[in-house]
């Protein structure tokens, strides 16, 4: 089971993720508020909502916060109705990039994503253009140094379905979406906590970007992770340091 990961990489797209911590309530909130609508709002019984409410407490998010948008969302109290909308184009270099949005207004939304890849120098694609080249999985990578044999026992046993180890040392442990939470919790249990996890879109292959490409793949990244209506930008680019 090996591969090749660049943790040069992982850290930036780390770094890029704690300069956006001011989006991320409002990006809690709308995933409680789906994830509570569409499953119910009993954490029991709605791993998706569990996962939600796991983000909304490693952000300090207050319990009764947290209440209220559940509450909202099934028909306790009056409040918005959020949809859920994929919008997938190419970038730089022809880069694949996926953007997940949450929504109360589709017109508005496609518009401020369709202008961003327009203005950086993308193309937004046709629905499912570039989604076959990224898989939905869960995802956690540890740092190089971490012992290989220890994350690969626990993760397997707790039902993992690969440990990839790059070349520099990183270990990525890939679940399916519905196991994620199972081997997340064998894993801390164990003492071993991930630099980076989730459940995501990851790419099958990527493509590395240098000098001007680079910069200018990062600005189009930027501007769609900072419309207001995104909740994640996933992308196959790899950038040169």
């Amino acid at each position: 089971m090996a591969g090749h990961s660049k943790w040069a990489n992982i850290q930036h797209r780390k770094g890029r993720q704690d300069e956006k911590r001011g989006k991320i309530w409002t990006r809690v909130i709308r995933e409680i508020m789906v994830a509570a609508r569409t499953g119910g709002g009993d954490l029991n019984a709605n791993p998706r909502l569990r996962l939600a409410v796991d983000k909304a407490k490693a952000a300090n998010m207050p319990a009764d916060t947290v209440k209220r948008n559940i509450d909202k969302a099934t028909g306790a109290l009056e409040g918005v109705s959020y949809e859920e909308i994929r919008y997938e184009g190419y970038g730089i270099g022809g880069a694949a990039v996926i953007v997940d949005c949450m929504t109360d207004n589709r017109v508005r939304t496609v518009a401020e994503v369709r202008h961003v890849f327009s203005k950086h120098g993308g193309n937004m694609g046709a629905e499912g253009s570039v989604a076959f080249q990224f898989k939905h999985c869960g995802q956690l990578i540890f740092a190089p140094g971490t012992s290989e044999d220890t994350v690969m026992e626990v993760a397997l046993e707790a039902g993992a379905e690969d440990v990839v180890t790059g070349e520099d040392g990183s270990i990525e442990v890939l679940t399916a979406p519905a196991d994620f939470e199972a081997v997340q919790k064998a894993l801390l249990a164990a003492g071993l906590t991930a630099e980076l996890q989730g459940v995501t879109m990851r790419a099958d292959n990527s493509i590395e970007l240098t000098a001007d490409d680079a910069v200018k793949m990062q600005k189009l990244l930027d501007a769609l992770e900072d419309l207001d209506d995104t909740q994640d930008v996933f992308h196959n680019a790899e950038f040169d340091e």
